[in-house]
């Protein structure tokens, strides 16, 4: 009798806590991203940038289409003023948040890179590093959480070299030639010397390469060297103020800054600006294309920006370099995600394994990227297994005095000698480390 008279006075209870679960709204699904950005210090610009334009796109796919299948993307950001201690720091702050914890780690710098490249393994967060980073991380078969995605430095300098060959009158026409590599002192500045090498004896060029000290604020005995060598090209491998001040270096011993060819991370309006006339007719790679021209830059004005929830101070800077390259850091994380959710279940936060899952199974072709908006913006790629570059290609743009105009289309990398390049790399790697490669015939 007693257990009855239980029941019966919880039976309301049950009813009225039933109830209130039907009433209430169902909690909103989240994915969380943590950003290792820097917006302070010598190399603010290209954070500030990068990061704004990430941002801008992750709340564009909130606001106009409610997140990734219902999903709402969430993210806090970290400063790490681009040192790498600092760097190491956020990866462990960022990496427990969010329902299943930080999905994706973009640090924007090599060093950084570096410091964490065997904790994302550990801790299986897949580490994206566009057009940046360890180049033979390119072998997916030996950095399985690693992705080196669009283009590497070694694509970047094999696309420099081709494009050298081409003023010149062919690849054949550069032997003799002389070609200086100006590079910041560091980890990232060293990056392209080994394609740069393998490429002077291949082709016959000579290759002088010339260091600048962090933070590249002084370059007077570098340029009196160029003067000396008087070199047929200079590439500048150059990164935040060591641009512009190679730039005026240039002009002030009379050098002719459309035989500068500048890398990607020495190709923004912030490199080019500071330098004022002197910068006129300089070159410089770039792998995304800069304007507002491209549909998604206007969706992201006409549903971001329009509302008052843009996150760059200056709107001007929409559509410059740094931007369009956070764009599409944007892109390829929110495509990623939604591949995973297409194999492991739409409308559910991704893990950091499923998200790796969908960065290796992207496949961006024309039909895809116009869908996005974003033809012209990025090239087509595919990645995959044994490939986590995926496309391999670069542009070319050349500083007008006020703005960068296009001066060629995608050129794609010698992909047999890059290709070589991260095999014999990796290979090293894996043998220090030992690390069994992945046999890519057996993963789904």
């Amino acid at each position: 009798m007693e257990k009855t008279h239980r029941a019966r006075r919880g039976a309301p209870l049950a009813a009225l806590a039933a109830g209130l679960l039907i009433a209430l709204p169902a909690l909103a699904q989240e994915q969380f991203i943590g950003l290792p950005s820097y917006r302070v210090g010598p190399y603010a610009a290209g954070g500030s940038g990068i990061y704004g334009g990430w941002i801008d796109y992750m709340t564009l796919i909130n606001e106009r289409d409610g997140g990734i299948n219902g999903v709402k993307l969430t993210w806090e950001e970290c400063e790490t003023e681009y040192n790498n201690a600092r760097g190491v720091e956020c990866y462990e702050r960022l990496k427990g948040k969010g329902p299943t914890g930080n999905t994706t780690f973009q640090p924007l710098s090599t060093g950084i890179t570096y410091s964490v490249l065997e904790k994302v393994a550990q801790d299986k967060i897949p580490m994206v590093t566009i057009g940046y980073g360890r180049t033979d991380a390119a072998d997916g078969r030996v950095f399985p959480w690693v992705f080196p995605m669009i283009s590497t430095y070694w694509s970047q300098a094999s696309g420099m070299v081709k494009f050298i060959g081409g003023k010149v009158g062919g690849l054949e026409q550069l032997k003799g030639k002389k070609i200086v590599y100006l590079y910041h002192d560091s980890a990232f500045g060293k990056e392209g010397i080994p394609l740069m090498e393998q490429s002077a004896q291949k082709y016959g060029f000579t290759l002088k390469q010339i260091p600048v000290a962090h933070p590249g604020n002084e370059q007077q005995a570098q340029w009196l060297q160029i003067r000396q060598e008087k070199p047929d090209y200079v590439i500048l491998w150059g990164w935040g103020v060591m641009n512009p001040t190679a730039l005026r270096a240039a002009a002030r011993s009379g050098y002719p800054r459309d035989r500068i060819v500048g890398g990607w991370w020495s190709g923004s309006e912030e490199d080019t600006i500071p330098a004022g006339d002197a910068a006129k007719g300089y070159i410089s790679a770039n792998l995304s294309g800069v304007g507002t021209g491209f549909p998604v830059i206007q969706e992201v004005q006409k549903h971001v920006y329009a509302r008052n929830k843009g996150n760059m101070e200056d709107k001007n800077r929409v559509g410059s370099v740094y931007y369009n390259r956070g764009i599409v850091h944007g892109i390829l994380t929110v495509e990623a995600i939604r591949t995973a959710q297409q194999k492991f279940g739409a409308g559910k936060p991704m893990t950091g394994e499923q998200v790796r899952w969908g960065f290796e199974h992207l496949n961006l072709d024309a039909d895809h990227l116009a869908r996005l908006g974003a033809t012209g913006l990025l090239p087509e790629l595919k990645v995959s297994c044994a490939d986590h570059e995926g496309a391999g290609k670069v542009k070319f743009q050349q500083w007008d005095g006020s703005k960068w105009l296009p001066l060629t289309d995608w050129i794609e990398a010698d992909r047999a000698q890059v290709r070589g390049l991260i095999e014999a790399s990796a290979g090293a790697y894996a043998k220090e480390k030992g690390v069994t490669p992945r046999d890519c015939s057996k993963e789904p």
